[in-house]
C-alpha cells in the first residue's frame, strides 16, 4: 500500500468512477472505508472488503442476464450495501437508476417505466413489498434482489426475487469482470430522477465525465483548508445528486471514511461520534440546528444566554467589519472562543472543517450564525442537471449573500432575462427518452437553461434571486421573490415551513406549519391538543403564529409583507408529497390540494 497523499487520484486522467474507486481500493486496502452502526456502536467497512463485494456482486448479475447499458433501479436507505450496489452495477457495465427508500408504488412504477429497467436491487421487506407491485405493473418486469432477503414477502406472479447474500456467494472470488475495460469516461454513470419540485421527475443522465469533474472541482475549491485524512458523515439520501457526488464519489477521490447517519433523529449524536470534517446538508437541517441551539440557551438564561449572543455579535462583525472591532472587543472575542465556540463545535464533532450547505437557498442570518460560532458553513449552488454543484463559497473567501464563485472548470453566464446559464463538463448529457423537454433546457452552444434568476458581481460570486417560474409578479406588476419572503418566515422559532402565494392577487397569503416543537410546548402551557389537524383552527394558536408573521412582516419591504395566513391541519412531508427530499416545498402540490383554502383567503371566506 502506498503512502497517504493528496491529491489521492488525478481526476483528469483516471477515466471514469469505477476506475478510480478501484485504484483506490488498490491503494487504501484495509483502511476503513464505510462506518455503519451495528451493535450500537459504529463498524468499520475496508476498501478491500468493499471491492471484493462489489466484484462479486458484478459478476453475479452479468451471470443473471444482465449486460452492458442496461438500466438498474437502487432503492435503499443509505448504507454500506447502497454503496457496494451502485459501484457494482458500474462495473457490470450497467447504468445505476438510484430511486428513494420512500417512493411510492407510482414513484416506483414511474422510474421503472422511464428507464424500463433490466434489473433492481432493493432493501428491506418494507421497501421490497412496495417496489414489487409497482414492478408487476411495468412495461418491463425487472430482475430484482433483496438486501434484506425476506421469503415472507409476497412476491407477485412473473417476478423472480435473489437473495443479496446469495448473489454474493456466487460471484465470490472472481476477478474484475472484463467489461470494466471498455468504460469511458462519456458512458452514462447514473440516470437520477430530479426532484419534482414543479411536476413529474425526468431522468437527468449524468456521465462519468460529468460526476469527476465535480469531484475535481470540489477539490480545488477545498484544498486550502489542508485535505488530510477526511471523515465524512452522510445524511442526505444517495440517490440525490448531491449526496451522490459529494457524499460518495468525491470522498472515494479523497481516499476519505464515509460515516452513514442512522437518521434525522440521531444526527447530532452520530456527529458527535463519526467527528466529520467534511459535510453537506440542506438549509432545512441548518434552521433546524439553529433554531435547538438558540431554545436550549435561552432555557440557560443568564450570563451563558449574554455570553453566547456576545459571541455571535462580534463573530458577525469579526467577518462584516473587522475595522469597528476595538481592542477590548477582540480580547473578548479571543475570550469566547473558549468560553462558548468550544462548546458549539463540539456538539458538531469537534473537527469540522467544511460544512456545505446546498439544495436550496441559506438564509444568510443562518449562514452568518453558525460562522460566528465557528462552525464553517459554506453555501453553494446546482442542480441534478450538472452533476450536481455549479459554485460554492470558498473556505478563505465568503461572501453569505451569494453561493460562491462557479468551481474549477464551469462557465457561467446571464442571459438578458437575469436566467444563470452554465456550461462545461459537468453539464448532462440530457433527460432519459425525453428529447423535447432536453431541448428547452439545452441549447446547441451547449448551454444549460437553469431556470435560476440571478447575477453576478465584481468578483464573479453568484447571486440568486429565485426560480424563474416561481417568481411572483403581483397585480400591482411588482416582481417579488418568494424564496425571500419564505427565507424570513422560516426564521420565526413558532414557524416550521411557511409557502407563500400572490401571482396576479393584491397582496401575499402564506400556508404555514407550525415547528413541531413549538408546537408541543403550546400545548403544554395551554393544555390542547399537539395534533396540529384538531387544532389548526384554533384561535390562541393562530394568535400565536400571527405575532410570528408580524415579527417576519417588519424585515419585509411593502409588497413583501403577508397580509393573511392560513394553518394546515397537516405537516408537510415527503410522504405526503408536499416535499421533495432536499425539503423544499412542493409548491404545485400545495397549490392543488390547498387551492379552495388559498383563494378563501383573498375572498375573506
Amino acid at each position: 500500500m502506498s503512502e497517504y497523499r493528496y491529491p489521492a487520484v488525478n481526476y483528469e486522467t483516471c477515466g471514469n468512477l469505477l476506475a478510480m474507486f478501484l485504484a483506490q481500493a488498490e491503494r487504501f486496502g484495509e483502511r476503513p472505508f464505510l462506518w455503519s452502526k451495528s451493535e450500537g456502536g459504529y463498524a468499520p467497512w475496508s476498501w478491500a472488503s468493499v471491492h471484493d463485494q462489489v466484484i462479486a456482486l458484478a459478476n453475479a448479475m452479468i451471470d443473471q442476464g444482465l449486460a452492458p447499458g442496461d438500466r438498474v433501479v437502487l432503492a435503499s436507505e443509505n448504507r454500506p450495501d447502497w454503496t457496494i450496489a451502485d459501484l457494482a452495477i458500474l462495473a457490470a457495465g450497467a447504468i445505476p437508476v438510484p430511486a428513494y427508500a420512500t417512493h411510492t408504488e407510482a414513484d416506483h412504477l414511474h422510474v421503472l417505466d422511464n428507464v424500463e429497467a433490466a434489473m433492481a436491487i432493493v432493501s428491506t421487506p418494507l421497501v421490497a413489498e412496495r417496489f414489487l407491485r409497482a414492478a408487476a405493473r411495468a412495461k418491463r418486469r425487472p430482475l430484482v434482489v433483496m438486501m434484506d432477503f425476506d421469503d415472507a414477502v409476497v412476491v407477485p406472479a412473473g417476478l423472480t426475487v435473489l437473495a443479496w447474500n446469495a448473489m454474493m456467494a456466487e460471484g465470490e472470488g472472481r476477478g474484475v469482470p472484463a467489461v470494466v475495460h471498455r468504460i469511458q469516461t462519456d458512458d452514462l454513470a447514473s440516470i437520477i430522477h430530479t426532484s419534482g419540485t414543479g411536476g413529474t421527475p425526468k431522468g437527468v443522465m449524468l456521465a462519468h465525465r460529468s460526476i469527476l469533474h465535480n469531484c475535481h472541482g470540489a477539490f480545488k475549491l477545498l484544498e486550502t483548508i489542508g485535505l488530510e485524512e477526511e471523515v465524512f458523515l452522510s445524511f442526505l439520501p444517495l440517490c440525490h445528486s448531491y449526496e451522490h457526488t459529494t457524499g460518495l464519489f468525491f470522498p472515494i477521490s479523497l481516499g476519505a471514511q464515509v460515516y452513514f447517519a442512522e437518521g434525522a433523529e440521531t444526527l447530532a449524536a452520530n456527529m458527535v461520534e463519526a467527528k466529520p470534517t467534511i459535510m453537506t446538508a440542506v438549509p432545512r437541517l441548518y434552521e433546524m440546528m439553529r433554531a435547538r441551539i438558540l431554545r436550549a440557551v435561552e432555557k440557560e438564561g443568564g450570563l451563558k444566554e449574554k455570553m453566547f449572543r456576545e459571541a455571535v455579535d462580534l463573530g458577525r462583525r469579526r467577518m462584516d467589519d473587522p475595522a469597528s472591532l476595538g481592542v477590548k472587543d477582540k480580547l473578548t472575542d479571543a475570550a469566547l472562543d473558549k468560553l462558548v465556540r468550544h462548546a458549539v463545535k463540539a456538539r458538531f464533532g469537534g473537527r469540522l472543517k467544511a460544512m456545505i450547505s446546498g439544495g436550496g437557498p441559506l438564509n444568510p442570518d443562518v449562514g452568518y450564525f453558525f460562522r460566528a460560532l465557528g462552525i464553517p458553513v459554506l453555501q453553494g449552488y446546482g442542480l441534478t442537471e450538472t452533476a450536481p454543484v455549479v459554485s460554492c463559497n470558498m473556505p478563505k473567501k465568503v461572501k453569505m449573500n451569494t453561493v460562491g464563485p462557479a468551481l474549477y472548470g464551469v462557465d457561467i453566464r446571464i442571459a438578458s432575462d437575469g436566467e444563470i446559464l452554465v456550461k462545461g463538463p459537468l453539464v448532462m448529457d440530457g433527460y432519459w427518452n425525453d428529447p423535447e423537454s432536453t431541448r428547452a433546457v439545452l441549447d446547441p452552444d451547449g448551454w444549460l437553461h437553469t431556470g435560476d434568476v440571478g447575477t453576478l458581481d465584481e468578483d464573479g460570486f453568484i447571486q440568486i434571486t429565485d426560480r424563474k417560474k416561481d417568481l411572483i409578479v403581483n397585480s400591482g406588476g411588482h416582481n417579488i421573490s418568494p424564496q425571500r419572503v419564505e427565507g424570513i418566515l422560516g426564521l420565526e422559532p413558532e414557524i416550521g415551513v411557511g409557502v407563500v402565494f400572490g401571482d396576479r392577487m393584491p397582496h401575499l397569503v402564506a400556508l404555514i406549519v407550525p415547528e413541531k416543537e413549538f408546537l408541543a410546548r403550546w400545548s403544554k402551557e395551554t393544555g390542547k391538543p399537539a395534533d396540529l389537524a384538531l387544532v389548526y383552527e384554533d384561535a390562541d394558536l393562530r394568535q400565536a403564529i400571527g405575532k410570528a408573521v408580524e415579527r417576519a412582516n417588519a424585515k419585509l419591504g411593502t409588497v413583501e409583507k403577508i397580509r393573511k395566513f392560513a394553518l394546515l391541519p397537516e405537516p408537510m412531508s415527503v410522504e405526503n408529497d408536499q416535499l421533495t427530499h432536499s425539503m423544499k416545498a412542493r409548491r404545485h402540490v400545495l397549490r392543488d390540494r390547498y387551492g379552495a383554502l388559498i383563494a378563501g383567503l383573498y375572498s375573506g371566506a
